[in-house]
């Protein structure tokens, strides 16, 4: 059915009465104890962002990769001038003997890189909205007082960089209701059987979701994490699509969603030096991070934007690299003409 025929017949108001819950059986799948916690971490610091990367056990090497690169909290205060806190969330390998192999390892990995956050919820697809409430619940408790909070996959990369500018802009005067990322409008549930995303009638038996942002990078505005999480601890979060939660919860709280065209949705940002100046996150990333890192940081390509020519030049190779069907699916069109 079309996007308009989707949004017409969905008010949304069904979501107060629909996903409530009283809140002690809200409460009971935000309750999870911690494997691993570092509840000083943020300390009295101004934090201007806390990152929350959700990762698995075993992705050891993911993690390495994006502590050397865009997550490396020393760099960015020592080149940005600010305080970004960058933690990983966990869960529980879901098979029993690989989560006694991992036990120790990651102890290890802890004791030396302090930034592990594991709570004992099984670290699977259908828990991915336990991860959100883990990482709403500890912004709440031991880091009120960042900024922003950002939530990304570990197969994405970040343009800190690039971030961390837009952020400064926007954040003067504390900024409220601000959450940004790839919108997904009208978006309708998959009853694909086959499909991971499949939700039943009786879970989700409306036409379209509420507006969202998915989960592989969005930012809130502290007092948007905060109203979120409230909702949150009033709303059946057995809902399993993390993302679209999230939304659910915004909905409850009359907050939508703000689009910004350089948050990838789905695919890779085009190896481009035009895309690297405005690129926020792109989505995909397994092994070529550093080699990503290197390219967006190379001297030149803070020097693409000056200049008549170069403007010129990145204009007709933005419009080539995102306006041709089906050759881009990170960025939209609309991103080549900013």
């Amino acid at each position: 059915m079309s996007f308009s025929y989707r949004y017409l017949r969905n008010s949304f108001a069904f979501v107060n009465a629909s996903f409530r819950v009283n809140p002690e059986d809200a409460f009971k799948y935000s309750n999870h104890r911690y494997l691993i916690n570092h509840e000083r971490k943020c300390g009295e610091k101004d934090v201007l962002l806390l990152l929350f990367v959700k990762s698995s056990s075993e992705n050891f090497e993911r993690r390495q990769a994006i502590r050397s690169t865009w997550g490396n909290e020393t760099y960015i205060e020592r080149t940005l001038g600010v305080t970004v806190r960058v933690l990983f969330a966990l869960g529980l390998h879901p098979e029993p003997e690989k989560r006694r192999q991992l036990k120790m390892q990651l102890l290890f990995e802890d004791q030396r890189f302090h930034d592990l956050i594991q709570q004992d919820f099984m670290d699977t697809f259908h828990n991915l909205t336990l991860k959100l409430l883990l990482q709403l619940s500890w912004k709440e408790t031991y880091c009120h007082r960042a900024q922003f909070l950002m939530s990304a996959d570990d197969d994405v990369f970040v343009h800190i960089p690039n971030l961390i500018h837009f952020l400064q802009r926007i954040g003067h005067g504390k900024p409220k209701n601000l959450w940004i990322g790839r919108v997904h409008r009208g978006s309708p549930p998959v009853r694909d059987k086959e499909s991971k995303y499949y939700v039943s009638q009786e879970m989700y038996p409306w036409l379209s979701y509420p507006d969202y942002t998915p989960g592989s990078g969005y930012v809130l505005s502290s007092d948007v994490a905060t109203k979120i999480y409230q909702a949150a601890l009033t709303i059946n979060a057995s809902f399993y699509i993390d993302d679209v939660f999230l939304g659910i919860c915004a909905k409850v709280m009359d907050i939508a969603p703000k689009d910004h065209a350089f948050f990838s949705g789905e695919g890779k940002a085009p190896y481009h030096p035009c895309i690297y100046n405005q690129m926020i996150t792109s989505h995909g990333h397994v092994s070529d991070i550093r080699e990503m890192w290197r390219r967006v940081t190379e001297a030149e390509v803070s020097q693409i934007s000056s200049g008549l020519i170069w403007r010129l030049y990145c204009a007709v190779a933005k419009v080539r690299l995102l306006c041709v069907p089906f050759l881009s699916n990170s960025y939209p069109c609309k991103a080549a003409f900013f």
